[in-house]
């Protein structure tokens, strides 16, 4: 996968605790959380399952879709992540 801004979704388990965030570069980003490389909210609160990410074509849109998630209420961001991957399945092995 290359380099392109993407926001993406972590999560400690199905309907567990989730982090949201914006990456140009997923791969590493998710490969950063999942091996305990990034100190913070997902180092503290164990949120390494990659669930769900939509790619875009330039970073500003990329923030301001992650703005718009954010500001969601917790029913909306568990359905986002349930339509495209309902299994809640760690998709890392999808973008390696």
């Amino acid at each position: 996968m290359p380099k392109q801004p993407a926001v993406y979704i972590l999560a400690s388990k199905r309907n567990g605790t989730i982090y949201i965030s914006v990456t140009s570069d997923l791969k590493k980003r998710a490969w950063e959380h999942k091996n305990v490389q990034v100190d913070g909210f997902s180092e503290k609160y164990g949120v390494h399952d990659l669930v769900y990410y939509e790619l875009h074509e330039n970073m500003v849109s990329a923030i301001t879709r992650e703005k718009q998630i954010k500001k969601w209420n917790r029913a909306w961001k568990l359905e986002v992540i349930e339509k495209q991957n309902s299994d809640w399945r760690d998709l890392w092995e999808e973008i390696i």
